[in-house]
């Protein structure tokens, strides 16, 4: 085991929990517009309302100094932002200095044209959302999607040298038939994958209901075919991980209903309005951007505090009829 780095400042929540991974939606714009995630007419924010670029940067910086190792890049689609190759290299001189991990979150409609950008900035592995490879389910699902976008940027993503990582939320009635082909599917292009528990974030103008999924029964299908064995290892995010019987490919699950994860929360998230949320099932935020256009990076020093202070001690997703969303933000708004 690593010897912890005495020297790196430590942020901690009000429960003791130490907070070093950070993750940025750079925007809440996407060219999908998938099912469980957003309405089908987005009203997306105006551009006076997001943080510019050189906004994000200086504020990765703060954090970077006051403790986060692991940043993550999400969106909405963080590829739709222009410039967001200046961004991926602003953040990535950090990498050896203070941050370990500089990661994206994609959909990869767009990775074709970014994928060695990434790499040369020092990025050495992302996350693609994929919920199905089937082109007519892929349109249904994203309402009007191109699988085969995504698939053109898997192979530009793996041949710049990064390590991919496939999640695919567990959809009931949609996609569960496919699942055990996505992870052999997976095992043989190199690729992870991770199952996601559909959460109830904004309206979508569905019932989740209808397509939840426990990941309890989808884990026992998958062992009843390729045995699971629990790994220790952890990349900074809530999913716990298992070797497959027969495969190199890992499988993550991430179980927000059925096994709550929030003990070991290491997480906060940082809105493209640059509002910090310390919980994705919460509202409860602290305003950054008001007081860095107001009174620079000083002004906001004192807010990081205060944020940590209010970090909950779990979600409270609940699914089920009659349960309305945990909150009015819709998934994309957060950031993944």
């Amino acid at each position: 085991m690593a010897t912890p780095d005495l020297s790196r400042p430590v942020m901690t929540d009000g429960l003791g929990r130490a907070i070093s991974y950070l993750r940025i939606s750079v925007t809440d714009r996407c060219d999908l517009r998938c099912r469980y995630c957003m309405s089908e007419r987005m009203q997306f924010l105006p551009k006076s309302q997001v943080l510019t670029l050189e906004e994000i940067a200086l504020l990765a910086d703060m954090f970077i100094a006051r403790g986060i190792t692991r940043i993550r890049l999400t969106g909405g689609e963080p590829l739709v932002r222009r410039d967001i190759g200046d961004l991926v290299n602003r953040i990535g001189r950090h990498l050896g200095n203070g941050l370990d991990e500089l990661t994206l979150t994609t959909n990869a409609t767009r990775l074709a044209d970014h994928a060695d950008t990434l790499f040369d900035a020092g990025m050495r592995r992302i996350n693609v959302s994929l919920d199905t490879r089937d082109p007519a389910r892929f349109a249904h699902v994203t309402r009007g999607g191109d699988v085969n976008a995504v698939l053109r940027g898997l192979d530009a993503g793996r041949a710049a040298g990064l390590a991919i990582k496939i999640n695919m939320v567990a959809l009931k009635g949609i996609n569960e038939d496919e699942i055990l082909p996505m992870l052999r599917w997976c095992d043989n292009q190199g690729f992870d994958l991770t199952l996601i528990e559909t959460m109830p974030l904004g309206d979508t103008g569905e019932d989740r209901t209808d397509h939840y999924l426990p990941l309890t029964a989808v884990a026992d299908m998958i062992a009843d075919a390729h045995p699971l064995t629990p790994l220790p290892q952890r990349t900074g995010g809530p999913a716990r991980y298992h070797a497959v019987d027969g495969m190199t490919a890992r499988l993550g699950l991430i179980t927000p209903l059925t096994n709550n994860f929030c003990t070991d929360c290491n997480r906060i998230r940082m809105t493209c309005e640059g509002k910090i949320f310390m919980c994705l099932g919460h509202e409860d935020h602290v305003d950054f951007k008001s007081a860095l256009r107001e009174g620079g990076l000083p002004a906001v020093e004192p807010l990081i505090d205060r944020a940590l202070r209010l970090k909950p001690a779990a979600h409270d997703f609940r699914i089920g009829a009659g349960e309305g969303a945990a909150t009015r933000r819709h998934m994309s708004v957060t950031g993944g």
